[in-house]
């Protein structure tokens, strides 16, 4: 009999919702893969929790950044075929396990009714310490604790049904980024390009960068020669949790 957690992935959803702290993570990550799911016509949705106004490298005035930061999100989403982009506009660097941020995910998990999220992992990995920002793994959590139970349960959060006709929906699958336990690979060999594409929208964080494609494809292809690629391919790696 075949655990849930052996699984395969469906080959297709109609919806797939990408939850992160920050502008710029889901590009680093996974802006790959997306532009795989919206070229094989999966509706993709961005919820990004904060506005980033804590990153940046220059004088820019911290009023200034995090819309800028926006736009910076909306134009890399854009380089992949993304055009819902929303944001929670929660305080950067400041992002704590509360039943508010599990009540905001919720309600876009029941707006968008996807089959498919997409987040950070909560688990910490020790020998990657960048990769685990607490932002990342606070987002990660309310995540999963919003996909199960409380999305799925009427009587969870009930102002979101009561108030705002949202709906119980129930996701069945879970792409964790940056976990210590991947066990599924992307190939994006093909579609790097839209993912530097995604990347250098960023420009308030990685204008400095003169190695940033050599830094990520080196990166990349780690991961796809660990999880089994063909050698040179280029992947972005993912521990999926089954959920349904």
């Amino acid at each position: 009999m075949t655990s849930p957690q052996s699984r395969r992935p469906a080959e297709f959803v109609e919806r797939a919702l990408c939850v992160l702290a920050h502008p710029d993570d889901i590009d680093f990550g996974s802006a790959g893969t997306v532009a795989t799911w919206t070229a094989d016509g999966t509706e993709v949705t961005y919820l990004i929790v904060t506005d980033g106004d804590a990153g940046g490298l220059d004088d820019t005035p911290r009023d200034r950044m995090g819309p800028l930061r926006r736009a910076e999100q909306e134009a890399a989403a854009k380089a992949v075929g993304v055009t819902d982009v929303r944001f929670l506009g929660y305080p950067d660097g400041r992002l704590e396990l509360t039943l508010d941020l599990r009540r905001d995910i919720s309600r876009v998990i029941r707006q968008v009714r996807p089959q498919r999220v997409l987040t950070s992992s909560p688990e910490r990995v020790w020998d990657r310490i960048g990769a685990s920002h607490p932002d990342h793994m606070t987002v990660g959590e309310s995540t999963l604790r919003a996909v199960y139970p409380d999305a799925r349960n009427p009587f969870a959060f009930s102002e979101l049904l009561a108030d705002e006709g949202l709906e119980a929906w129930t996701v069945s699958e879970v792409w964790l980024t940056a976990s210590p336990r991947t066990d599924h690979v992307v190939d994006v060999t093909d579609v790097v390009e839209l993912k530097f594409a995604a990347l250098k929208s960023h420009v308030s964080q990685v204008g400095h960068m003169d190695d940033l494609e050599q830094f990520v494809t080196d990166w990349m292809r780690q991961n796809g020669r660990r999880l089994g690629l063909p050698q040179g391919r280029l992947g972005e790696a993912f521990h999926v949790v089954h959920t349904a």
